[in-house]
């Protein structure tokens, strides 16, 4: 089967990991090339963009786009995984909290700030992944990391759950943002439910199910759902190379493009698409004054698929 490139926009079920979901979109679409672009925890759902071909090679810039999501935070009960599926570790009557209480406490969390990261995450320590340290009784020192939060809004108070909209960056734990909350609050707590509703530009608006994705499969009709490799490249503004520099772009070579009216030196990448509209590669501003190289080269047809 010809490679297929694009992505498609996918609601992540409740008990499913991401990679679950990228090994039933491989057995269904037969696809070699499949990844998806930002881990969801198991238990929680929501948008989990899933990439084909050459759209892979697009990840990195999704994983580092802004994020959103919403979070049930139970107050009065802690756990050592910091959500529901965890073991208690602490409880405790929160009823003496107010909504003015939960919103003054948050507001340290909105902008740059340092988070511990959980114990049970996939990050590593001296080559262990966290979890399988946690899951072996190990707890280990974690050092803190740079996150950014850009908008906490309480959108339910419903004493000893809220409801909250978080607006993100990438590497922000929302457990650990609900782990944290409770212990300044002095009652503990614990991220009960979490759904993204946002990953870059793809949101439930333009989202499928799973059901829906494998029924599309069944009927051939997958790929009318797919959005073109540079759907989430949108933050790079857009030039257009003349057909005479389009063969040294796709070899990879430098080439003068200069500043066009919509690029400036301060845009140190852009997209670049041939006369015809073809997408054809990120390029990065080189040293010499309006000289830009190739850092990644898309050798694309116009309805996504590589030419042969």
């Amino acid at each position: 089967m010809n490679e297929v490139n694009g992505i498609l926009n996918l609601i992540k079920p409740v008990g499913w990991t991401s990679m679950d979901v990228v090994r039933k979109l491989k057995r269904l679409t037969r696809q070699k090339k499949v990844g998806h672009a930002g881990t969801l925890d198991p238990e929680a759902t929501g948008i989990l963009p899933i990439c084909f071909g050459q759209a892979t090679r697009v990840m990195e810039y999704l994983v580092d786009s802004p994020k959103s999501y919403e979070a049930v935070i139970k107050l009065g009960i802690s756990t050592d995984s910091y959500d529901a599926v965890g073991a208690i570790v602490k409880s405790q009557d929160p009823s003496n909290i107010t909504q003015a209480d939960v919103e003054n406490g948050l507001l340290k969390y909105v902008g740059a700030f340092d988070q511990v990261p959980p114990m049970y995450s996939a990050l590593k320590k001296d080559g262990e992944r966290l979890y399988n340290l946690a899951r072996a009784g190990k707890e280990v020192v974690r050092e803190p990391r740079e996150v950014n939060i850009y908008n906490l809004e309480v959108l339910e108070y419903n004493l000893p759950e809220i409801r909250l909209l978080v607006e993100c960056g990438r590497g922000m734990y929302v457990r650990s943002l609900a782990h944290d909350l409770g212990e300044d609050l002095g009652c503990g707590a614990h991220l009960k439910e979490l759904k993204r509703v946002s990953s870059g530009p793809f949101n439930f608006s333009n989202a499928i199910s799973v059901e829906e994705a494998e029924h599309a499969c069944v009927n051939e009709a997958w790929q009318g759902f797919l959005f073109p490799v540079d759907f989430p490249l949108s933050k790079f503004k857009a030039a257009v190379v003349k057909d005479e520099k389009r063969q040294a772009v796709i070899m990879g070579q430098s080439v003068y493009l200069g500043f066009p009216s919509n690029l400036d030196s301060a845009q140190d990448m852009c997209r670049l698409y041939s006369e015809d509209g073809m997408f054809l590669a990120l390029m990065g501003l080189g040293k010499t004054r309006g000289v830009w190289k190739a850092n990644k080269v898309f050798n694309l047809n116009l309805n996504g698929r590589m030419q042969d």
